[in-house]
């Protein structure tokens, strides 16, 4: 069989994809590197000029008694005091209680069988977007009920699962709100940026303004490409209509109920924010950015979560006893496990870089590379979107490809002027693009699984093929957003600008 070019193409990156390890194997091998290029280095004497202090910064040599030492008494803490760990793990278990409850997926169907018919393809990627609040519920629950809501209405299914797959991976890094992807990636960048800086710290709401725009480009853009391109491009199977069951009368009310206390718990949060005296702002100086608020926005996410998931669990009759949303939070936590290793070995990999000093001279000389070249801001952070994409083509973790890639290029960044949040939003934009393109993301073949029970013709490269406009069309729509926030230079969130 004559296989195209593309066809090539795509079976050579997957083959080469498949033969990368396991990303936390990934992560023991940097580990067993770092120490042998301190070594190597120092022994060539490598060295750096702080540009801010003018102090001389040799590497440091691990394979030594004080590398020992180092590595002896701080493994533990390394992993215990890694940001972005603590943070995750309390986020995840207020929101396990609410997918376990089944409140996730009830608000799902809830928002999408309401939506009329011409604003179906929009609420069907604005959901997606809006689903990755809640990790996986929108791969397992939203995709394959879009496939059955298009056929319904007399469109391809394939092109319904498409749609949602836009929302669901290409939207990523876009929300409304503040969600455990946040925690993640803010924990790492603080890491990252004390190679620096050790007072800056980023936190989790350091990209919201620009995560609430791109969250209505990316429905737009995942609209327009679904009704433009993809519609016309498949032909409709022969798969037997299916309607979806709607919501039954329990499960509206218990919705209702959680509509209740939503709406209490806004009006709590105001008055404990509006007030110039309000028990969330700081204490001392009334502030908001610099509060509890924001610096335990984690801990309100995930108390909101598990109560909403309570509530609606005992309202709709799927918890029955008070140990039910025990068992959401352990099935949550489950899951976490492979994320826990990943983190352990990424802590480790992290401390023995900064250690070593080899990320600030990483940067240091990079960032006077890029001050020699001057090619711009707007283009230097899109060269970042453009090689985050590129990676992510072979390496499916967002959390795994930040953890390696943000020691050097946040401190390489914030040298430049450059503030970690940019960097950030700049990765973010990157990793999410490709998702949908990509084989070695986790739930690509899921995709597939679920295309196939509507047309068993549907293979990876169909996939491939149908999602590339997507990813092309965010790619450059969400670069030229990027673009006119730093050309007008809007903050990125609450107290995070694009230039230090």
């Amino acid at each position: 069989m004559n296989l195209s070019l593309s066809q090539r193409f795509l079976n050579r990156v997957e083959h080469l994809g498949n033969r990368l390890p396991h990303p936390s194997l990934l992560f023991v091998f940097l580990c067993a590197l770092i120490p042998l290029l301190s070594a190597l280095f120092a022994f060539w004497e490598v060295s750096a000029v702080h540009p801010v202090t003018g102090e001389v910064i040799p590497v440091t040599n691990l394979i030594s008694v004080e590398g020992l030492h180092l590595v002896l008494e701080r493994t533990v803490t390394n992993f215990t005091q890694f940001a972005p760990v603590g943070t995750v793990l309390v986020a995840i278990m207020g929101i396990g209680i609410a997918e376990h409850s089944g409140l996730i997926g009830a608000l799902l169907k809830a928002t999408v069988l309401r939506a009329p018919q011409k604003l179906l393809t929009f609420i069907i990627v604005l959901s997606g977007v809006l689903s990755s609040i809640a990790a996986d519920s929108g791969y397992v629950v939203l995709i394959p009920l879009a496939g059955i809501i298009f056929h319904a209405v007399g469109r391809s299914p394939i092109a319904g699962i498409a749609a949602a797959f836009a929302g669901v991976s290409g939207g990523f890094s876009a929300n409304l709100l503040i969600g455990p992807l946040d925690a993640i990636l803010a924990g790492l960048s603080t890491e990252a940026a004390a190679l620096v800086d050790n007072s800056y710290s980023v936190n989790a709401a350091g990209n919201y303004y620009f995560i609430i725009a791109s969250t209505f480009l990316v429905a737009a853009v995942g609209t327009w490409v679904t009704e433009k391109i993809i519609l016309p491009r498949i032909t409709d199977t022969e798969t037997p209509a299916l309607v979806p069951e709607p919501l039954s009368s329990r499960e509206k009310g218990a919705l209702k109920a959680v509509g209740v206390f939503s709406l209490v718990f806004v009006i709590l949060l105001l008055w404990g924010l509006l007030p110039a005296d309000g028990i969330l702002r700081n204490p001392h100086n009334g502030d908001i950015l610099d509060s509890p608020f924001i610096a335990g926005i984690v801990t309100l996410i995930a108390v909101y979560g598990g109560i909403c998931g309570c509530i609606y669990g005992r309202f709709s009759g799927n918890y029955t006893s008070a140990s039910q949303p025990i068992e959401g939070m352990e099935s949550s936590m489950a899951t976490m496990a492979s994320y826990l290793v990943l983190m352990f070995f990424a802590a480790q990999f992290i401390n023995y870089f900064a250690w070593s000093q080899l990320g600030i001279i990483c940067a240091i000389k990079g960032a006077a590379l890029l001050q020699a070249i001057n090619p711009g801001t707007v283009t230097l952070l899109i060269c970042f979107v453009v090689f985050a994409a590129l990676i992510n083509l072979l390496i499916g973790s967002a959390s795994a490809k930040w953890a390696l890639l943000a020691p050097v290029f946040v401190p390489m960044l914030m040298l430049s002027g450059i503030s970690p949040e940019a960097a950030q939003i700049a990765y973010r934009i990157g990793d999410s693009t490709t998702n949908i393109i990509t084989p070695l993301m986790p739930y690509f073949g899921v995709v597939v699984a679920f295309a196939q029970k509507h047309d068993k013709n549907v293979g990876i490269g169909t996939i491939i093929a149908t999602m590339l406009p997507y990813s092309i069309a965010l790619l450059v729509a969400w670069s030229l957003l990027l673009a006119l926030w730093v050309g007008f230079d809007l903050p990125l969130g609450p107290g995070a600008e694009i230039y230090l």
